[in-house]
């Protein structure tokens, strides 16, 4: 049974070989390389100019900001979902998950014709009389775009935990005088934490590392570390430094996802966070 279990394996260890395990290899050394092929820390020390730093912070904070926007949005999503009927809880699942379906690209560019110069937006505010406001190309159109396409991945995995608490608790709680504010507070919120710290951790990573929503709602002009990173492999031609800045940006959503793991143990810890 157990040489069967074994057997099982080799595919997946296989896999994970060839197409995780290889190419981080490969990224990791030419990281370490020069154009001449010899070792070199040349690359790493580049990171440090002011100019690269600063595409750094800038990255930080606008995806940093875009996870706080999901949170403050999907947060109260979940909440209405996982307290709604069955039927109209999977029809709003159906209407968050339908646009995931959708290219990633399409959904961008879509954008780009509703906030435009002459898009729906500005095109209704001019009907009214009002003026037209310019949200394309500037770091508020980058954020919009990414709280669009991220915000399923707060929404998700709040309400998968919402769903899971116990109705008798909230019963029970109410029974002894608790109203809904105390309930929320002291009970739904504190057992909802492992699902804010997923959706956290799974907003934070692909937003930090974007180049798509940049490109195209930023036009270019908001250079962010998936856009230098895209440059270097691209435009440039520069693996060396560009597999430094991949080595980098792994490292930071690394100790991204161990702090915010760390969190969520220190949560469970304190028996799951009921506050009495």
């Amino acid at each position: 049974m157990r040489k069967k279990t074994a057997f099982s394996q080799y595919p997946y260890l296989i896999w994970s070989l060839i197409f995780i395990v290889i190419p981080l290899f490969l990224v990791l050394y030419f990281s370490f390389s020069s154009s001449s092929g010899t070792f070199t820390l040349a690359n790493y020390k580049k990171l440090m100019d002011v100019n690269y730093i600063r595409v750094f912070i800038n990255s930080l904070k606008l995806a940093l900001i875009s996870t706080i926007i999901c949170l403050i949005f999907g947060y109260p999503i979940a909440y209405f979902m996982s307290k709604a009927d069955s039927k109209i809880r999977n029809f709003l699942m159906l209407l968050l998950i339908i646009p995931m379906w959708m290219n990633f690209l399409l959904r961008t560019y879509a954008w780009m014709s509703i906030i435009g110069r002459n898009g729906i937006i500005n095109n209704f505010l001019r009907a009214i009389g009002l003026p037209g406001v310019n949200i394309l190309y500037t770091n508020s159109a980058v954020v919009l775009g990414m709280v669009y396409n991220f915000i399923p991945f707060m929404v998700i995995p709040i309400y998968t935990v919402l769903i899971k608490v116990d109705k008798d608790v909230l019963k029970a709680a109410a029974d002894l005088g608790a109203n809904r504010l105390v309930i929320f507070k002291r009970i739904i919120f504190p057992l909802s934490v492992p699902g804010v710290f997923s959706g956290i951790t799974m907003v934070f990573m692909p937003a930090v590392s974007t180049f798509v929503i940049s490109n195209l709602l930023g036009g270019g002009q908001f250079m962010l570390i998936g856009n230098l990173i895209e440059l270097q492999f691209t435009s440039v031609d520069d693996w060396y430094f560009g597999s430094a800045l991949s080595i980098l940006m792994m490292a930071v959503i690394l100790i991204s996802m161990a702090i915010m793991s760390r969190f969520d143990k220190g949560n469970k810890k304190e028996g799951g966070g009921l506050i009495w």
